[in-house]
């Protein structure tokens, strides 16, 4: 495919207005097309949303940047946000695990130790001596793919699993780690895995290699005012630039033009495009490739998703003694009602100078499969979120303002064979020039990823196959951003 299909004045349309689709049409802006936006929702940002609690200024959405990638850094430094880029106050979280608030261990690698000891504390005895046998197992044939949960059960046992990898996994994919793929979640173990005989062999050859690239500084950070701020930013970025952004649009017709080019019907109006991009959930982009590409709408129908809520509590800082650190994860075994929790206003020091007499505490709720606690209503998840803090923390005080958002289907599962699913998508779509997908359900969860996905896209349509290979191939590991999501 030649570049000429957006480039010199050639009109690009991308579907959907998230970080992803405003990525998209910031790259595609920079290979001179003329670009329209439409999204179906009343407002752009998609999982990203800043909001408010009792004046407070909050994430209700996504709260942090992965800062060792340099996409979102990046994005954000081009939109206008260099000065509002801020890391954690403090990074450092815990688990409430085995009846008590443990510090979060260090030396693991998406949980999976590298030494026992480096999990001293959070497991037990017989949970440490079961990683030590690992130096005695055959090796594991992992061949195009495993659940890292079931890997690491195998060789370290389930203890390690369920009370920390289970936990990290989950702040990242709301998932189930016997089920998530360890090619598509934590691609550089599976690598090392598969190149050494041990799993403990593996992750230090991960940490040596993590070591030798020397990368310092902070590995998350955020944005002043919230990172929901960030694809505000960005759609002001593109206005301003000549970019057209219609909200309240949904596009209901993607079909081929006779001989080149697209017909989109959004609306109730017929938009006409030489490329098109698009940057919405499996479910959605299933419902619009339909027609051109069955066998890419077939396989995103089948891409599955989880739902969550955030509970974000303010209280007055003097009735709000917390703990040290940023906050805390919460294995499922443990059977609680939160999956996590976080300290927003010790974690974000913005936060803290803008609302000194306040102590805003967020925490989540809802795993894959969870349906019956979800059910419930926002009165309902703030009572277990209170009750819950208290249990862990001591946080007995009234909260002077709560509310509640939830993210219905809002995390794409990456269960075995992502990364085959994902590659059969894009051989469907290669044969419909000026045409990509991206977004979440691809090649990571995170806005990194994201936003990688939506340049690779862009790319794409230009004719420009080298990023989406190399996606495809490897895509981006989301990290957890401490204690929350």
């Amino acid at each position: 495919m030649s570049g000429s299909h957006t480039g010199g004045g050639g009109h690009a349309v991308v579907v959907g207005a998230g970080i992803a689709g405003l990525a998209a049409a910031h790259r595609l802006l920079e290979h001179g097309a003329r670009v329209t936006v439409l999204e179906a929702s009343e407002r752009v940002g998609g999982k990203l949303l800043p909001g408010e609690i009792a004046g407070a200024r909050v994430d209700l959405g996504a709260e942090s940047l992965l800062a060792r990638r340099p996409e979102a850094v990046g994005l954000a430094r081009a939109v206008g946000l260099a000065d509002r880029l801020q890391p954690p106050a403090t990074a450092s979280a815990a688990l409430w695990t085995r009846g008590a608030l443990r510090p979060m261990p260090k030396g693991h690698v998406m949980g999976v130790p590298g030494t026992a000891a480096a999990l001293a504390g959070v497991l037990s005895d017989e949970g440490l001596a079961r990683i030590e046998r690992d130096a005695e197992l055959p090796p594991t044939e992992i061949g195009d793919d495993v659940a890292i949960g079931e890997y690491v059960a195998e060789r370290f046992g389930r203890e390690v699993v369920d009370r920390l990898v289970e936990p990290l996994l989950g702040g990242v994919y709301a998932g189930d780690a016997y089920r998530i793929s360890m090619r598509s979640a934590v691609p550089q173990l599976f690598e090392a895995a598969r190149a050494h005989p041990t799993l403990t062999e593996a992750v230090r050859a991960v940490q040596a290699k993590t070591a030798a690239g020397r990368q310092t500084g902070p590995v998350f950070t955020g944005v002043a005012g919230g990172v929901g701020t960030l694809p505000l930013a960005v759609a002001d970025s593109l206005r301003s630039r000549g970019v057209r952004i219609l909200t309240g649009t949904p596009v209901t017709g993607l079909s081929r033009e006779p001989g080149e080019g697209w017909r989109l019907v959004a609306g109730g109006k017929v938009l006409h495009a030489d490329a098109v991009v698009v940057a919405v959930p499996a479910p959605a982009a299933a419902g619009l490739l339909r027609a051109e590409a069955p066998g890419a709408a077939a396989e995103l129908s089948a891409v599955e998703y989880a739902s969550m809520a955030l509970i974000t509590l303010a209280y007055r800082r003097d009735e709000a003694r917390l703990p040290e650190g940023s906050g805390f994860l919460v294995p499922p075994v443990e059977g609680r009602g939160i999956k996590a929790s976080t300290f927003a206003s010790r974690k974000w020091g913005w936060i803290a100078e803008e609302n000194p007499g306040l102590a805003v505490v967020r925490t989540s709720v809802g795993r894959h499969g969870e349906t019956e606690l979800l059910h419930r209503d926002d009165d309902e998840l703030v009572e277990l979120s209170r009750h819950d803090l208290k249990a862990a923390t001591g946080l007995a005080a009234a909260p002077v303002a709560a509310r509640v958002t939830r993210w219905d289907d809002g995390l794409p599962q990456y269960p075995v064979g992502h990364h085959a699913r994902v590659a059969r998508v894009r051989a469907h779509l290669a044969g419909l020039s000026g045409l990509a997908v991206c977004g979440a359900a691809y090649d990571g969860v995170g806005v990194p990823a994201c936003i990688a996905s939506a340049y690779a896209a862009a790319d794409q349509v230009q004719g420009d196959l080298r990023a989406v290979q190399q996606l495809t191939a490897h895509p981006v590991q989301s990290l957890h951003g401490g204690a929350g999501e």
